[in-house]
């Protein structure tokens, strides 16, 4: 079940980046065989190393019973940076191009967070607002994804096989969320079906600041 469930993570909002020439491809949930159409990607060096966190790490929740076995590594560092943009504290700027995600904090500085986003095909831009939260929310595939995909599950519930992660924040009445994910070496990369990704330690960061009604900007 782990190992199918994990391949689902690509599906859901699913594997790759900038730099050098690479293959990747998506991966059947049913035979772990690569599909035929192979994506032609290009993977970004990282400016920094992998560093695996603490097991017991502050910002999960130390009374949710799944926070101690979540995958918490991400080869970016969450980080506070000079922010000059024209958007105000609490506003959420998502950089396609970059693959990053600004939680602006106003006094000219910004959270910044490494991100998964759509892969080609599957980019977009525009203003949304977070209409609805979730903790370890269950996973209902859209029609639009069941038809490229009839043999997947109609619906998973919660947990760490799911492929939201620990927590998502729903973008208006679109298809599209800001979720966590099962797999953190796949942050930085364009890789899901539009959804934004983060590592599940980050998401749960964004997810204690951001509230229902906050505004979303998301630029390709």
């Amino acid at each position: 079940m782990r190992r199918s469930a994990t391949a689902l993570v690509g599906l859901a909002c699913a594997a790759a980046a900038w730099a050098s020439p690479a293959l990747a491809y998506e991966i059947d949930p049913l035979t772990r065989q690569p599909l035929d159409n192979a994506l032609t990607v290009r993977v970004r060096p990282q400016a920094v190393e992998t560093v695996a966190v603490p097991v017991a790490n502050a910002s999960l929740n130390s009374a949710d019973p799944l926070a101690a076995t979540v995958p918490q590594m991400s080869a970016i560092p969450r980080e506070t940076v000079a922010y000059s943009g024209p958007y105000g504290a609490g506003t959420i700027v998502v950089s396609t191009a970059e693959r990053r995600l600004y939680y602006v904090l106003g006094g000219g500085q910004a959270l910044r967070y490494g991100v998964g986003v759509g892969r080609p095909g599957f980019t977009w831009g525009g203003v949304q607002t977070i209409t609805m939260k979730r903790e370890w929310p269950d996973w209902r595939p859209p029609a639009t994804m069941l038809r490229r995909r009839p043999d997947l599950p109609r619906y998973m519930k919660g947990g760490l096989e799911n492929p939201l992660g620990a927590r998502a924040m729903y973008l208006g009445g679109s298809i599209y969320r800001i979720h966590g994910s099962n797999e953190p070496e796949t942050i930085g990369t364009a890789v899901s079906s539009g959804c934004i990704r983060m590592t599940n330690e980050d998401v749960t960061d964004l997810y204690t600041r951001a509230k229902v009604g906050t505004k979303v900007i998301v630029q390709r």
